[in-house]
């Protein structure tokens, strides 16, 4: 292993996902507590940037505004904004007349490659292997593997930082009782994140069912229907949810994904925020109207001429258990939760857009074990910065990105979030405010504790935000 003696970093990211990604951006440039530019660098495995590549189908779009990119709401005049990026392609003005305030997910994905070309830092084909503190040297030392463009180990590496930012993101979950099929390839049974790649073996499948009831779900029933004849459509869309029910995208609502809702949800007792996580669900794995509204059109004009489409729509059902019939077809074991009916589905390929979960940060941070502070679950506790609650005796910093819902609350994922948590990460390692927050950011008051004014007059006393555990 070749040991890198030079100076460490002040950061190093590891993976590069739209969070890192937006760290990094808004890092470039940023002056060290000391003399020159603070010190970074972010690695990623993958040979470049990559946002669910499987998922880019035609028409889709964003279910966040274009201001949710990478810099825009911590730094407006940011040079890496989408607005810059669309200057930069000579865009502006046909983005302009298009009037989209969502747009296509093949476009964010092309102006996130964008600034992943152009920030510097950025090292992509690099796996992370693992992560210890040398108390000694109060720093953290990553080990590294550079891989070649097969993915196969080209030379290893260490490196030291002052500090960590983890941006592995999730992983495609996929239910136990579907893993064998999925592991198997006689029969396409793929995980939804893969679509796109499997599309055409999908589309020659004589019935084809899609389970998960998100927005993934829909987007790929939708696509299918559209690309099967009227009355031959042989498709099944299953979900485990009572109905298939749209986002919640109230104004209102919508202010769950606020800084001031953030701080909320970090305040609650630990029990309190894993009753809320999943009581939230329509939050965030909902369907949004439009597609919603799109399914249903489609549905409907194959009925003007007489006949229903050939299409099953069922809600309230999970998938008990999964087996092949000979080697050409899947059968799936129902159960209607209401009903408490079963039954039995055969089928010629299953998508599964059953969602992603976090990835597990057991193995990488396996040395960093003995420091780590873990709550009743045996979960990171992440102060209210982002911090990964240590051992007092290391002086580093390790920083979480999109993987502190347990404490963070539903918004941890959202993209519309990822610039202010940049933020706010990048003023705690500075111990300056290169990107100053607002203190409110809601008309919502999400609970009795009062709020700092705005603008505090000089006789009111504002007790300062405690980190909470």
């Amino acid at each position: 292993m070749t040991a890198q003696l030079d100076a460490p970093h002040d950061l190093v990211g590891i993976g590069i996902g739209p969070s890192n990604l937006s760290l990094a951006a808004l890092a470039h440039g940023l002056p060290h507590q000391g003399a020159g530019e603070l010190a970074t660098a972010f690695y990623e495995q993958r040979r470049d940037f990559r946002w669910h590549p499987g998922l880019l189908i035609d028409g889709t779009t964003l279910q966040v505004p274009f201001l949710a990119d990478l810099v825009t709401l911590a730094d407006p005049s940011s040079p890496w904004s989408f607005l810059s990026y669309l200057k930069h392609k000579e865009r502006l003005y046909p983005f302009y007349f298009a009037e989209q305030f969502h747009i296509h997910r093949a476009e964010y994905d092309a102006y996130c490659r964008w600034v992943a070309g152009r920030v510097p830092g950025l090292h992509f084909g690099h796996q992370v292997d693992a992560v210890r503190w040398n108390p000694e040297r109060d720093l953290f030392e990553v080990d590294f593997t550079q891989l070649d463009p097969a993915g196969e180990a080209e030379a290893l590496g260490r490196t030291h930082t002052r500090n960590l930012a983890l941006g592995i993101g999730t992983a495609p979950h996929i239910p136990d009782p579907l893993r064998p099929l999925a592991e198997a390839p006689t029969v396409p049974v793929i995980h939804s994140a893969d679509y796109l790649d499997n599309r055409q073996r999908i589309l020659a499948a004589e019935h084809v069912t899609v389970i998960g009831s998100g927005q993934s779900g829909a987007e790929v029933f939708l696509d299918l229907l559209r690309a099967r004849p009227a009355g031959r459509e042989r498709l099944t869309w299953l979900a485990r949810t009572p109905s298939f029910a749209p986002m919640e995208y109230s104004k209102l609502g919508l202010e769950h994904f606020t800084p001031d809702y953030t701080r909320y949800f970090h305040s609650l007792p630990e029990p309190v925020r894993d009753h809320l996580v999943p009581a939230q669900w329509q939050l965030h794995k909902g369907i949004d109207t439009a597609t919603i509204a799109a399914i249903h059109d489609e549905l409907y004009r194959r009925t003007l001429h007489g006949g229903w489409p050939d299409a099953v729509l069922t809600p309230g059902v999970t998938v008990r258990t999964a087996g092949r019939v000979a080697t050409t077809k899947v059968e799936l074991h129902l159960e209607h939760t209401e009903q408490g009916a079963r039954s039995r589905l055969t089928t010629d390929a299953v998508v599964l857009a059953t969602g992603y979960r976090e990835r597990p940060l057991t193995r990488l941070l396996a040395g960093l074990d003995p420091y780590l502070r873990k709550d009743s679950s045996g979960r990171p506790r992440i102060d209210d910065r982002y911090r990964m609650i240590l051992d007092p005796s290391v002086t580093g910093s390790i920083f979480v990105q999109n993987g502190e819902r347990h404490t963070h609350g539903v918004g941890a994922p959202d993209l519309g979030l990822a610039a202010w948590r940049s933020a706010a990460i990048l003023n705690t390692l500075t111990g300056k405010e290169p990107y100053p927050q607002p203190p409110r950011t809601a008309f919502t008051t999400f609970g009795l504790e009062p709020r700092p004014e705005p603008h505090p007059r000089p006789t009111v006393e504002l007790r300062p935000l405690a980190d909470h555990a």
